[in-house]
């Protein structure tokens, strides 16, 4: 709403817009096959545009909030949904990516910060994201060398037992099969995953009751149980029984495929 005097955009702590939730809320419409027609894009655009900082990156809330590349992924696929970038200065929230970069060959929460399996597939998939703002069917923003050091680094965190670990000489973490298995599928390095070994130790980390766990013996919860699920999408193992028949996953919304195309064919029609 309009402040009457101010002519600004005022918010009560209950009602402030949010960029995680948008992006979630938009795959969860999309999910139950709504047809957008109430969406207010020019709305989540001015969003959009007013979460963005002048160092490139996002707030999750217009007047504030959490920042670091969560919320410039949460920006990125927006964008890509509405099939719509104006609400972004690419080229800014591009170099503030690239500040994130570790030694390592990872990406940190921001600059400076320790190289995540997490926040390394927030910073891939918002520069592959942002492809569609080139004619390259390459990252413009991403060097040989570049690449070359993420996929090293992500693979060493592949561990003997088959999940991957979150951060260098950690343990493993069924989410992190997916946030490090999906970023190597961005860099098209999908075969060097040990993909029995990824199935093996998923299977481990199930629940008797059902259910899916960070860790073997940890009690399940649902946000591994779908990211575990997410990595097998990608990763199925060789020679499964059907229920590792999973649909197709588009590594770059965290949907399905059907999903995607729903978007494509019903949000982004109307644009």
């Amino acid at each position: 709403m309009k402040g009457a005097e101010s002519g600004k955009d005022d918010y009560s702590e209950y009602d402030t817009p949010h960029l995680i939730m948008t992006y979630t809320a938009l795959l969860s419409l999309a999910i139950l096959r709504d047809d957008f027609e109430r969406l207010n894009k020019p709305g989540i655009l001015k969003l959009v545009r007013s979460c963005q900082r002048a160092d490139g990156s996002f707030t999750s809330l217009p007047n504030g909030g959490d920042s670091d590349l969560r919320q410039v992924y949460c920006a990125f696929a927006i964008s890509s949904i509405l099939d719509d970038w104006s609400g972004i200065d690419v080229g800014s929230a591009v170099k503030y990516i690239q500040r994130c970069s570790n030694y390592e060959g990872g990406y940190g929460q921001s600059p400076g910060g320790e190289a995540l399996g997490g926040t390394t597939y927030c910073a891939l998939a918002s520069l592959y994201l942002a492809l569609s703002q080139s004619t390259s069917s390459v990252s413009p923003h991403l060097s040989p060398e570049e690449r070359t050091r993420t996929i090293r680094w992500l693979l060493q965190n592949q561990t003997p037992v088959g999940g991957f670990s979150g951060r260098t000489n950690k343990v493993p973490d069924a989410c992190y099969c997916f946030w490090a298995g999906a970023s190597l599928h961005i860099l098209g390095a999908s075969e060097y995953v040990n993909v029995t070994a990824l199935a093996s130790f998923l299977s481990k980390c199930q629940f008797k009751f059902g259910g899916i766990a960070k860790a073997p013996e940890d009690t399940p919860d649902p946000y591994h149980t779908y990211m575990a699920v997410a990595a097998l999408a990608l990763y199925p193992p060789e020679g499964a029984d059907k229920s590792y028949n999973l649909p197709k996953l588009n590594a770059l919304w965290n949907t399905t495929e059907d999903t995607a195309e729903w978007i494509r064919s019903h949000i982004q029609r109307r644009s």
